[in-house]
Formats: structure tokens, C-alpha cells, sequence
């Protein structure tokens, strides 16, 4: 069973604070209030944790290693270990939460899976499972991802799902969430939307911390045998809707002992307009079924976010993130583009792993925080560069050739 830290739990209507809730159209309230009536009895039942568990260990290859990674503490001046979600199956923390409610939705009849994706890592763990349950999978995504996300939009074809382009709005993660619940409103009876970030109505961001969450408790476990005690002073995690931040975070929340910090994207600066630094930059808005910090203009339409990475270039966060930022449970640090690229470099030179730009942005983090030498610090690393090697060649063929014009 996962351990269920009380502090990490929103309250009966689904609210962490003044964050949360459920705020859907009528034709979807059946699905949503059959989801929030059954989670926790299905969460909880004996079969359900016994295929849950076999299919993480079995199928998705945890535990994930606790790795210390010498080099990089040697340059950050603190010890560093790494959580490498990355070593999961598909190459990243979200096959957790993905088998977790593809099971659920069988428990719950559903006969066809919805999802939507940015980086295109939720979409890839959809389709996976998908194939592995012989369910009918359609993933929306935004054409812009699309292009920079070429070879995660191949692997879901190739496992079978449907991938259908978003081309309203700026094209990217927000977009496709939209179209995911349109489809939604259109297909209810049959349908389970697989969101995959800790965003959405109630109970979808409880949901997604709760199947993230192993993440923690593996942490906790880990650093009890490696440096025998079970919390370590930081976990840093990347935060875009927020799963693999929330996952890490889960257990460590609230216990007095542990800094939680959280990386943001800041595009091309905070205060640039083209950033995706929600907690910096947002205001409380409704957005995607769910009360959280948005970014929008004083009239409350959404703005444009803007980042690098697909999987952060979204304009909210997840109610939990909200929450923890206005109770200074957890700190948010915003990471440039640039800065971002730099993490890139640093974790691939000195450990030799090439990083997700996502998780880039939480080791350049490193170097914002003030950490010293006996500190004992977590980064999770969400996913791996693989997908986006078009854009590292992109990115390091032009600054080479900046330099080379000096």
C-alpha cells in the first residue's frame, strides 16, 4: 500500500487549500462523480494494488535506482543523488500514473482510453498500456509538439494509438488538453480521460499524486539504507502541471525536515511574456476543471506560455503546487531556455545521462538554491533526452555557430 502522508491530501470536495475543486460542464459531471466515487475504493482494494504493483515491478521496472551522482555533487558542493525515473519503461516517471488509472477504467467498465500530451511522454505511457490491456487509445496533441516531438509521435502510432494534431491556439500542451475534453463531453459513456499531470477537476490531481507518490516512498526506503535516514534535506523536481514534482514531493510534505523545490520554466525570462513561470507570473483562475494559479490577462483570458520544453510549456499548475507555493511548503525557482540547456550540458558531461529537457530545468535549479556540504539532496529525474535530441542538435548547432562568429 502507499503511504498516504494526511498533508498531502486535499479535503472531501477536493480542495488543497483554496485550490482545487471540480468545475466541469454538466454532461461531464456523471463521468467526473463516478470517478471521484470509486478511486478510493478501487485505490484501495486487494486486487487492485496486487495488479498495480506487479505490473510497477514487473512492467515498469521499479524500484528505480537512487543514484549518487559523485561528479555532480562534487560540483554543486552538496551530496546529490538522482531518482531515475528516467530507467522507467518509456523513459519516464508517467507510465506510474497511466497504468495506475488504466487499470482503474477497467475496473470502472470504461471501454476506450483518451489522453493528451505535451512532450509526448504521457501519450507514448498511454499507448503503451494501452497495447498491454487492449484498450482503443486516442492521444491529442499539439501540431507544434508534434514537430519538436517527432520520435514520441512515432512511438504512439507504432503501439497503435491515434494521434490527433491540435492546431488551435499556440498549438501545444494547453490546446490538447482542450480538444481531450471536448472529445470527452462528446464520448462520455465509454470513456476514461488518462490526464497526465496533477491538473484537472477532483479527483484527477488526488488521483495522479497517489499513483506518483511511489516515487517517494521508494526515496524514502532508498536513503534509509544508503544513508540511513528517511527524508533527505531537498527534493528538487521540474514543475509544468506537476505529476513527477507531486510524486516526489508526496511523502515529504509538511514533515519539517525536508525543502521541497519546485523548477519552473521561464522561457525566455519571467518578465519577458514568453514564459510559462506560473507560480512567478499566475493569478487564481479556473482553468481545466480545476481552481489553481494561471496565467492571464486582468480580464481572465489564459495567456500563452511559452518554454523550451513541451512538457513544461503549459499556462497553470496543479492546485497541489499552488497550495504549496502560497504555504511556503515548497519553494519555485524559474529556469530559462538557456539556463535550462545548460543543465543539459552539465548532467550529460558529468554523469553521462543525457537529461529531458523538462528535467534539465531542475539541475540548473541546483545551482539557485543555497545548499551546503552535509546536505543530502533528491533530484528527481523525470525523463530521459531521448526525445529530444532534434532539439539539442538544433540548439547546440546555432550556439556553436555564435561563437564561431565571434
Amino acid at each position: 500500500m502507499t503511504h498516504l502522508n494526511p498533508k498531502a491530501l486535499p479535503n472531501e470536495r477536493g480542495y488543497y487549500g483554496p485550490f482545487g475543486g471540480a468545475y466541469i460542464p454538466e454532461m461531464l459531471y456523471p463521468n467526473v462523480e463516478e470517478l471521484k466515487t470509486n478511486y478510493i475504493p478501487i485505490l484501495e482494494s486487494e486486487k487492485f494494488q496486487k495488479d498495480f504493483h506487479k505490473l510497477l515491478k514487473d512492467y515498469v521496472g521499479r524500484p528505480t535506482p537512487l543514484y549518487l551522482a559523485g561528479n555532480l555533487s562534487e560540483m554543486v558542493g552538496a551530496k546529490i543523488y538522482l531518482k531515475r525515473e528516467d530507467l522507467c519503461h518509456t523513459g519516464a516517471h508517467k507510465l506510474n500514473n497511466v497504468v495506475g488509472q488504466a487499470l482503474m477504467a477497467k475496473h470502472l467498465g470504461k471501454k476506450r482510453i483518451i489522453a493528451e500530451t505535451g512532450a509526448g511522454q504521457h501519450g507514448v505511457a498511454s499507448a503503451t498500456v494501452c497495447a498491454l490491456l487492449r484498450l482503443p487509445c486516442t492521444v491529442f496533441m499539439g501540431s507544434k509538439d508534434m514537430a519538436r516531438q517527432k520520435p514520441n509521435v512515432m512511438r504512439m502510432r507504432m503501439l497503435g494509438a491515434e494521434v490527433i494534431p491540435v492546431e488551435s491556439g499556440s498549438k501545444s500542451l494547453k490546446d490538447a488538453t482542450n480538444e481531450a475534453i471536448r472529445y470527452w463531453i462528446n464520448n462520455p459513456s465509454e470513456t476514461h480521460y488518462i490526464i497526465g499531470s496533477t491538473i484537472g477537476p477532483h479527483p484527477y490531481p488526488d488521483l495522479v499524486a497517489r499513483l506518483q507518490s511511489v516515487i517517494s516512498d521508494e526515496i524514502a526506503e532508498q536513503l534509509q539504507r544508503q544513508e540511513g535516514i528517511d527524508a533527505p534535506t531537498h527534493v528538487v523536481a521540474c514543475a509544468g502541471g506537476g505529476s513527477n514534482a507531486a510524486g516526489a514531493f508526496f511523502r515529504f510534505i509538511g514533515n519539517g525536515k525536508t525543502i521541497l523545490v519546485g523548477a519552473e520554466a521561464a522561457g525566455e525570462g519571467v518578465d519577458s511574456g514568453l514564459t510559462a513561470a506560473t507560480i512567478a507570473k499566475g493569478t487564481p483562475g479556473i482553468i481545466h476543471g480545476c481552481k489553481t494559479l494561471l496565467m492571464q490577462t486582468l480580464d481572465g483570458q489564459v495567456e500563452e506560455a511559452h518554454s523550451i520544453s513541451a512538457g513544461l510549456d503549459y499556462p497553470g499548475i496543479g492546485p497541489m503546487h499552488a497550495w504549496l507555493a502560497k504555504e511556503n511548503l515548497a519553494q519555485f525557482v524559474p529556469v530559462t531556455d538557456k539556463e535550462a540547456m545548460e543543465g543539459v550540458k552539465t548532467l550529460t558531461r558529468a554523469e553521462g545521462i543525457i537529461p529531458a529537457l523538462e528535467t534539465a530545468h531542475a539541475i540548473t535549479a541546483l545551482f539557485k538554491i543555497n545548499l551546503k556540504k552535509e546536505d543530502i539532496v533528491v533530484v528527481n529525474l523525470s525523463g530521459r533526452g531521448d526525445k529530444d535530441l532534434d532539439t539539442y542538435q538544433e540548439y547546440f548547432k546555432n550556439e556553436e555557430a555564435q561563437l564561431n562568429a565571434v
